[in-house]
């Protein structure tokens, strides 16, 4: 699989029932432990004092990768998503021969 860095910014809605936000928040949690268990999320951060996140995220192509990986997220209609095709570095102190 390749990698992409992806910063994920989620704007809800205004007129969003409070109880629907929650629903979709621990809905996204345990479909984030899946795409974990699957290989597809790799890392995940989020900036201090920011609503947003980036990550590394892995699939065959980055049509897969919005479609069925990010797209199956319960929070993704909500989501804008900036993603960076990604290759190893000569000098990655993490690079194994």
């Amino acid at each position: 699989m390749k990698e992409f860095l992806v910063e994920l910014t989620t704007i809800v809605p205004e007129d969003t029932e409070p109880a629907e936000v929650d629903r979709r928040r621990a809905a996204e949690a345990e479909r984030a432990k899946e795409l974990t268990a699957r290989g597809h999320l790799f890392r995940l951060w989020r900036p201090v004092g920011e609503l947003r996140s980036i990550g590394v995220w892995r699939a065959e192509d980055e049509a897969e990768l919005r479609e069925k990986v990010l797209g199956s997220l319960p929070l993704w209609p909500w989501m804008t998503a900036k993603i960076t095709a990604l290759q190893s570095h000569p000098n990655d102190p993490g690079r194994t021969s």
